[in-house]
């Protein structure tokens, strides 16, 4: 078990962060109960609800709350469990929506001028699945300025004079402040499994298609996806596989495989510490406690490889190295329409500095400038893939070769 890395910072709702000591809210732990009587969705969302009251004037989490919705939401969710009829294993989980899913009964505004209490009379792929589903959807978190210019109000639980990361900032706060057990976020680059990580959520960033975004503001098609945020793991994973259960993949994608519970844990014999460009821009705190993570897993038994000791991780920093400049060309490029779009119709002064920036980037770059970077995407892809198979046979080789070995290896390609 890993110990302790505490951060005291003095303006922290939640107080400093011990990941063994943590309250996190778990729905999945608490259906037992509500099958039982115990206890109640809509006392689970009471108690939600007094966690908003406690720590939303600081942490500003929400664009948009209803709870008086949200509580007629879990009242017929709690007449379901008491009658023995529970929609799904989702039935009566409060849920937040970035507000850049349209959602039918609240405004989808993005932090943007432009979208001031508009609503698209419909919910997006994934409300819809999870209200179906009988999840309580309690309100919309706050995003930057259409998902990628100013930042919006919202600030760490943990430390309210830090971010609580971008784009899915209050996704992550509302989970982070314990205001909801799981919220849904979306990303293009890294709008998810930043802010996750920030605080100290579980974050899900399926294979591209995988999860529907019918209904999500588009930013670059080729790079968007959406999926949950959650304070247990449980959950994080309940929420993605209802989605895909109902709504399904996108763009022609099956969705995830497996039920609503995941797998047994599974200790992993080995890890890879990939040196990306973040790496180098990390200070040197961080990298600190990073170290000290590592070491606790080696005393625990799992081997980690890097570029010191693993030619093949080598050889995969330094393909993966230019990744970031070419997501970002093509996102600039594909979100010229629609933001270019909101530029001609209402002029360029509905958008803000930031989104204007970004804008003009992307305007700048001409069909070949797109199709190079996508070229190049492609042919990373294709070495990320090929090194890893030159991994796979090279043990595949050493295991064929060892005197004795032959069962051993069929019985593993077997499981």
């Amino acid at each position: 078990m890993l110990r302790p890395v505490s951060r005291d910072s003095g303006a922290a709702p939640r107080g400093s962060y011990d990941p063994l000591r943590h309250p996190r809210l778990s729905f999945s732990g608490a259906v037992g109960k509500f099958h039982d009587g115990s206890d109640t969705p809509r006392a689970f969302l009471e108690r939600c609800l007094q966690a908003y009251h406690a720590h939303e004037g600081e942490v500003r989490a929400f664009a948009h709350i209803d709870i008086e919705g949200a509580r007629r939401a879990a009242d017929l969710s709690t007449g379901r469990y008491r009658e023995g009829r529970t929609l799904s294993p989702v039935d009566g989980c409060p849920v937040a929506f970035k507000d850049t899913l349209e959602t039918a009964d609240m405004p989808t505004q993005q932090n943007s001028a432009l979208f001031a209490g508009w609503t698209g009379k419909r919910d997006a792929a994934c409300v819809w699945a999870l209200r179906k589903e009988g999840a309580v959807i309690l309100g919309k978190t706050q995003v930057p300025e259409l998902a990628l210019g100013q930042p919006p109000p919202t600030r760490n639980p943990f430390d309210t004079r830090r971010t609580a990361g971008g784009s899915s900032s209050g996704s992550g706060a509302s989970v982070g402040a314990g205001m909801v057990p799981v919220a849904i976020g979306n990303q293009t680059m890294g709008s998810l499994i930043r802010p996750a990580s920030f605080n100290a959520n579980y974050g899900f960033k399926p294979t591209w298609g995988a999860l529907n975004i019918g209904g999500m503001h588009p930013l670059a098609p080729s790079l968007d996806h959406i999926g949950p945020m959650a304070a247990t793991l449980a959950d994080m994973w309940l929420a993605a596989q209802r989605i895909s259960f109902v709504a399904g993949g996108h763009n022609g994608h099956p969705g995830l495989a497996g039920g609503p519970a995941p797998p047994p844990a599974v200790k992993p014999k080995r890890l890879v510490h990939l040196k990306t460009r973040g790496w180098s821009q990390t200070d040197d705190s961080t990298r600190a406690a990073f170290e000290g993570v590592k070491r606790q897993l080696l005393d625990a038994g799992v081997e980690i490889a890097d570029a010191s000791t693993s030619g093949a991780v080598a050889e995969l920093e330094r393909i993966l190295l230019p990744c970031d400049d070419i997501a970002t060309a093509i996102c600039m490029y594909e979100l010229r329409w629609p933001v270019a779009a909101y530029a001609d119709t209402h002029g360029a002064g509905i958008l803000g500095d930031a989104v204007r920036a970004r804008l003009e980037t992307g305007l700048r770059m001409t069909p070949d400038d797109y199709r190079r970077a996508l070229q190049q995407r492609d042919a990373i892809r294709r070495q990320a893939l090929a090194a890893a198979l030159r991994r796979i046979w090279r043990r595949a080789a050493a295991v064929f070769s060892a005197p004795g070995r032959w069962w051993e290896a069929r019985a593993c390609h077997c499981r």
